[in-house]
């Protein structure tokens, strides 16, 4: 069942499993093919070609990618990520931060919440495309905007990962690996669907159409009235005791 209402939300949040939301966004995206051949010429743009079998023809369309017609480019399997949106926010998402960001902000320290980073992400990827098998260290809010795609994890996380292994980093792979799919919680996500992904817990994403696009609002730090969700604790007691490491782990080092 959806979150729909403002008192669900901080009732939900704190523990698995992932949950689908609603939160009534009022901006409308240029298409997707247009924010594509936009943000893949921006020089902090990150993005893997996938898919032939033949290594030199993946090498010479990654040298392509910025420059080759955006139409071959839609039909090659790659994956694509920006980190960093506000570079973006005087132009190809103009008004992104009045009519997203700053209403969600609002929403959640009106009742309650603090964080220490809460930035957009884009995802944008091709037919057959998948992540990583990964797991993140923020919560994220994720918003379908253009296409399907398919949001695999798990309905009880600890059984196939603990937040401590987590943490350190035992999730990362190409391919999630051998479970049980009665286990698996996959949600199947079209235009206007958002689904909340908790932080610390193993996950993949299918590309299930041609040109898929996504956001997600990343919640590095996420708190409700002084309580970290169950999962995150687990991070906070590891920078404890390696404060070296603390605060090391942001919007860089998330993989895809």
């Amino acid at each position: 069942m959806a979150i729909t209402t403002p008192d669900d939300f901080p009732r939900r949040w704190r523990q698995p499993p992932n949950f689908p939301l609603e939160a009534p966004f009022d901006h409308t995206f240029r298409p997707a093919v247009d924010i594509l051949d936009h943000v893949r010429r921006d020089e902090e743009v990150r993005f893997t070609v996938l898919g032939d079998d033949d290594w030199q023809v993946r090498m010479d369309r990654t040298a392509a990618f910025r420059t080759a017609p955006i139409e071959e480019i839609a039909t090659w399997t790659f994956r694509l990520v920006h980190f960093d949106l506000s570079r973006f926010y005087d132009d190809l998402l103009d008004g992104f931060q009045e009519e997203v960001m700053i209403p969600w902000r609002t929403h959640l320290s009106a009742r309650g919440f603090t964080w220490q980073r809460l930035a957009p992400i884009l995802f944008l990827s091709t037919g057959g495309a998948s992540s990583t098998y990964h797991n993140d260290n923020s919560h994220g809010l994720v918003w379908q905007v253009h296409g399907t795609k398919t949001f695999h994890s798990y309905l009880d996380p600890d059984k196939h990962l603990t937040a401590d292994a987590a943490v350190i980093g035992e999730t990362t792979g190409e391919d999630p690996p051998a479970h049980d799919p009665d286990d698996r919680q996959s949600v199947t996500m079209r235009p206007g669907d958002q689904l909340w992904s908790h932080a610390l817990t193993p996950h993949w994403v299918t590309t299930e159409s041609a040109l898929a696009m996504s956001v997600t609002l990343s919640h590095g730090g996420l708190c409700h009235r002084g309580r970290f969700s169950e999962r995150e604790l687990a991070l906070r007691a590891y920078w404890d005791k390696n404060p070296g490491e603390a605060w090391t782990h942001d919007l860089r080092n998330v993989r895809y």
